[in-house]
């Protein structure tokens, strides 16, 4: 059974061979394959070729084009700081929407137009192209409120979820048809799956979640689906406060981050949602060693049950030693087995 079987009977609950690893790894992949990090986000052949290094060394069941969260935004016009051996990221005391009134200005990039919106269709169809039917390839767009915080600056955007609602959703009814047109480009390139990534969800509260962003991120669950592919969320931190609306998004499989109660998140999602997570990134993956690991992933497998996806709560440290990271496939295989 390849990763590509693997993966779609385990979401779809059949029975597999073994449970999916399925990890986020973007600056450790770089790193592996020996790549800066901003060659590895500037290229998508050097991202494609990492992308399948890394899950061929390290036995996973995912290959993913996420990588950084400014791609939307920097097709937007918003400035970036590079870095070598990180994302790239925006200035936060220099958010590209300063005043509300540049909203109004704001054009829809294209997500075929050449850009870096563009390179990340390009990765798709590569890696469709070279691994396509034996390892499922993951599309990424950001969700509504990251990509505010992206376009806002995140000090911004939670004021403006406080003090002018009205702002706030227009800025999100400019970002879900963006991130619909990008998840399309993707899905006609060749993602099986279409993440979502909107960590800055977690730092709202409930009431303006349940009103404010959740109808925005089902815009975005509903149209993947509407497109023939699957959805993956992935909030970071502390989301214990959203489980029950997340359990009403209908995606097909949930990231569950260290910080988010294991054991509440199955509650609430149900016995058939299948979840990836929740252990340590930092204090698993990066500072301990297989035993613990691996122990490790089995409370979280026993806590979520059948439907248990091997992976950390988020992405996989770049200084992860590769025993640690091969210990996530060896757990898979041997409770399996």
């Amino acid at each position: 059974m390849n990763a590509w079987e693997r993966t779609m009977r385990s979401l779809q609950g059949k029975p597999a061979d073994r449970l999916p690893v399925q990890p986020i790894c973007m600056t450790f992949a770089a790193r592996f394959a020996g790549v800066s990090y901003r060659e590895y986000v500037s290229d998508y052949r050097v991202l494609g070729e990492a992308q399948l290094r890394t899950a061929e060394a390290f036995d996973l069941d995912i290959v993913t084009l996420c990588s950084d969260p400014c791609r939307e935004a920097v097709d937007c016009g918003a400035p970036v700081r590079w870095f070598d051996d990180q994302p790239p990221t925006h200035d936060p005391n220099d958010p590209f929407l300063k005043k509300k009134s540049d909203l109004l200005a704001l054009k829809m990039p294209d997500p075929l137009g050449g850009g870096r919106m563009h390179d990340r269709v390009k990765g798709v169809a590569y890696l469709r192209a070279r691994a396509g039917g034996s390892i499922p390839v993951l599309g990424w767009v950001e969700g509504p409120m990251a990509q505010a915080a992206d376009l806002r600056g995140i000090n911004h955007i939670m004021l403006d979820s406080m003090d002018d609602l009205e702002f706030a959703r227009d800025l999100f009814e400019f970002i879900v048809p963006m991130e619909i047109a990008f998840a399309k480009a993707q899905v006609e390139a060749g993602a099986d799956m279409i993440g979502i990534g909107d960590a800055a969800a977690s730092l709202v509260g409930p009431a303006f979640y349940h009103e404010h962003v959740y109808p925005f991120e089902k815009r975005i669950v509903d149209a993947i689906h509407e497109m023939g592919s699957l959805a993956r969320l992935h909030i970071c931190g502390n989301a214990d406060h959203l489980m029950d609306d997340i359990a009403r998004l209908g995606v097909d499989m949930i990231d569950i981050d260290c910080l988010t109660d294991l054991s509440l998140a199955r509650r609430k999602l149900g016995p058939e949602m299948p979840i990836l997570g929740n252990i340590d990134p930092v204090s698993c993956l990066l500072r301990s060693i297989p035993a613990v690991i691996k122990a490790a992933l089995a409370d979280s497998h026993r806590i979520v049950g059948n439907r248990y996806i091997v992976g950390p709560g988020c992405e996989v440290p770049p200084g992860s030693p590769y025993e640690n990271v091969r210990a996530m496939a060896e757990y898979a295989a041997s409770a399996s087995s």
